[in-house]
């Protein structure tokens, strides 16, 4: 009898934590504003098989995008940036409307986001 007892316990506390960890998970997502996710999207859509590196783009063998998949990122970067009060005018000033400068600010802008984001959860 005590040898179910037990694994019952075991069973329950087992399940308790795995709950625990898929809210965790959630409340992450969930705390993610409409830009973050729009731009998390963009990047997963990078694997689409349309939007894979042709041959021509693998044989340049450089860990660069090229323009037309960082071309894929830009709508959803600037929108990132603007979400945070810069306007059009200052992002276009600050990049001189260069893509790597959007797409790497509108990511800086994201990883803060999500730190934020985990150090909230975390409190």
């Amino acid at each position: 009898m005590k040898k179910y007892f037990l694994s019952a316990v075991i069973a329950v506390v087992t399940l308790a934590s795995c709950n625990n960890e898929s809210a965790a998970v959630n409340t992450v997502e969930t705390m993610k504003t409409p830009q973050m996710e729009k731009f998390d999207k963009a990047f997963k859509s990078l694997g689409d098989p349309q939007n894979r590196p042709t041959e021509e783009e693998k044989k340049r063998n450089t860990s660069e995008l090229s323009d037309r998949r960082k071309a894929l990122l830009v709508p959803a970067s600037k929108e990132l940036i603007i979400s945070t009060g810069v306007t059009e005018a200052e992002l276009t000033r600050k990049t001189g409307g260069d893509m790597s400068q959007i797409i790497v600010w509108a990511t800086q802008i994201y990883m803060q986001k999500s730190d934020e984001i985990r150090k909230n959860i975390k409190s």
